[in-house]
């Protein structure tokens, strides 16, 4: 698993039936995740923040550089604990994402999200990753504050395409609630049930190919945050998200 890298990040929403259209010509011309398959797998995301949620505001305000920490899971369909935990400082430049990503035994992964240094044996990349992420959470007193939750379909560049990465987000439900990540608590949509996050990930250029299949599909680009589109939803908060039902959804209540 690559634990840090640079790349573009492109966000859009679609109906799903555009979505399975989509999928339909992406099947011929990119390789499908092996872990995805056709159903795709289920993907949860606790988020921290700021007593004053600094990083929502940042969002809001259009601030050209900020980042995040997030604590991301994979949830097994049998309904297990999982595993392991990712946790990941997200920093974004207009459109250019750095991630550092840290994999750690979940219950280690909780306790670094809280400010406790791993006391497993790490490298010196990750010592600095876990490193600035005790730092964040101290310095600016972060906390757990809401959960992401949906279920991806996934494609994957071939040999030309290395490190194109195509994602289908659908059934996206958040809360601010129990804020454990593998809790199985109510989460709310925070998107229309027929609306899906189409993400497009390229560590340099986005191929030809794929603008082409945008265009074709009508895909327009949309700046969504889903952490802010789920704590928007659970606290009332005002946040528009412009969908392909309408010109616009507040998603505050």
């Amino acid at each position: 698993m690559i634990r840090r890298f640079n790349r573009y990040e492109l966000k859009y929403l679609v109906d799903v039936r555009t979505a399975e259209r989509l999928r339909a010509d992406l099947a011929e011309l990119a390789a499908p995740d092996p872990h995805s398959g056709l159903a795709g797998y289920r993907l949860a995301s606790l988020y921290y923040d700021s007593p004053g949620l600094d990083f929502y505001w940042a969002k809001i305000e259009g601030i050209r550089f900020r980042r995040k920490l997030r604590l991301r899971v994979y949830l097994p369909d049998d309904g297990a604990r999982p595993q392991r935990g990712m946790v990941e400082i997200k920093q974004r430049v207009n459109r250019t994402v750095k991630k550092r990503r840290l994999v750690l035994p979940l219950e280690a992964a909780e306790r670094l999200c809280a400010g406790e240094s791993p006391d497993q044996p790490l490298d010196d990349s990750d010592r600095q990753v876990a490193s600035e992420v005790c730092y964040l959470v101290q310095a600016m007193h972060l906390q757990p504050t809401a959960i992401t939750s949906y279920r991806r379909v996934a494609y994957v560049g071939g040999r030309y395409d290395r490190g194109l990465r195509v994602t289908l987000d659908y059934d996206c439900r958040g809360r601010d609630h129990a804020l454990q990540v593998d809790l199985d608590a109510r989460d709310h949509p925070f998107l229309p049930p027929d609306v899906v996050v189409l993400e497009v990930k390229a560590d340099e250029v986005v191929p030809d190919w794929v603008t082409s299949l945008l265009a074709r599909h009508n895909c327009r680009l949309q700046r969504l945050s889903k952490y802010c589109a789920a704590l928007a939803r659970a606290r009332g908060l005002a946040y528009t998200v412009a969908t392909p039902a309408s010109a616009g959804l507040a998603q505050g209540r």
